[in-house]
């Protein structure tokens, strides 16, 4: 099974490579140093998003909260650092944007595991409720004056490079920030006793609990996860827009479920690999750059999205209909 979810992320990197290399010939603008630096940059919202939104589907769970999770505490940060007047370092509001969101994400797995509801249904009802408190009682305007610490944040590049323009471009540091969370989740997901639960849950519930797992702290500990890399992704996203908007972020929940899918994960659970979700982020990101650079609207995006999430699911559902059926870590 192993075997199976490495040779998924082998054809999605072949696939991957092949449209990188189609787009590039149709329009060489897009091996430039500064679109490729680019790209690299609007993953890394999605893919923050994209490794919470693995832990659940792994666990067999769905949740289609976590962009109201990143809007609220994103929001609710800039509100309070502005308010208190902080010029302070960026970690303080990365801090505090995570511990929001890991506080609402345990709001989810109160109801999922105390009340025995569907996560569908919990996270719905939990979204709607997120987003319609921020709006009604937090507030609708745009915050444009972010902390000091945001904006230094969002210019910090590294390997700059000055065109012959005059322009200057870099990496965003950013990336490296999702490189250090898809890091620590593969090394949580693949060896510690806790990450062999959670894909344990998603293979077999009831076999999982016989097997010792503590279900409701799996539970707590995945939302709780998946709120805090919401929160951190949300503030982020504020930071490389220079703004707080609260009404960003929430409807982007099909496009980052389907890049995960897309990575391997199965919808029912038991399936998922955070090197496939990383890849499944990259295809959507070049899809989305491609649609531009080809002067194709916008709107099309949401027919790729759509044609590959059905195409996702029913490889895994064809997958799911053979002999062999197991666990795979990754």
């Amino acid at each position: 099974m192993i075997r199976r979810t490495h040779g998924h992320e082998l054809v999605l990197s072949l696939v991957l490579i092949g449209m990188i290399v189609v787009i590039g010939a149709i329009n060489p603008a897009f091996f430039s140093l500064g679109n490729i630096f680019d790209l690299m940059k609007s993953s890394v919202v999605m893919g923050l998003l994209a490794i919470g939104v693995l832990f659940v589907l792994v666990s067999g769970g769905i949740d289609i909260s976590f962009t109201a999770v990143a809007a609220f505490s994103m929001y609710v940060t800039c509100r309070i650092l502005v308010a208190a007047d902080f010029s302070g370092s960026f970690l303080v509001a990365f801090v505090l944007a995570g511990f929001l969101g890991a506080g609402l994400g345990l709001v989810n797995a109160v109801f999922i595991s105390w009340f025995r509801l569907p996560t569908l249904i919990v996270t719905l009802g939990t979204a709607s409720l997120f987003r319609g408190f921020l709006l009604a009682f937090i507030g609708t305007a745009i915050i444009n004056n972010l902390p000091p610490g945001l904006v230094r944040f969002s210019r910090w590049t590294i390997l700059d490079q000055r065109l012959p323009s005059g322009e200057t471009i870099g990496l965003s540091v950013s990336f490296f920030l999702l490189g250090l969370v898809a890091v620590s989740a593969w090394l949580f997901l693949r060896y510690t006793m806790a990450g062999r639960g959670i894909y344990a849950m998603g293979g077999n519930l009831e076999a999982a609990e016989r097997s010792g797992f503590n279900l409701t702290g799996l539970r707590c500990l995945i939302y709780a996860v998946v709120g805090c890399l919401s929160g951190v992704a949300g503030i982020v996203h504020a930071s490389m827009m220079r703004n707080a908007n609260p009404f960003d972020l929430v409807g982007t929940e099909l496009t980052v479920i389907a890049a995960v899918v897309l990575g391997g994960a199965s919808i029912t659970g038991g399936r998922g690999s955070v090197v496939g979700t990383l890849l499944g982020v990259g295809l959507m990101v070049a899809i989305n750059n491609s649609l531009i650079l080809l002067q194709i609207p916008s709107y099309w995006q949401r027919v790729a999205v759509g044609l590959i999430l059905l195409v996702s699911t029913g490889v895994a559902a064809s997958k799911r209909a053979t002999p062999e059926r197991g666990v795979v870590v990754g």
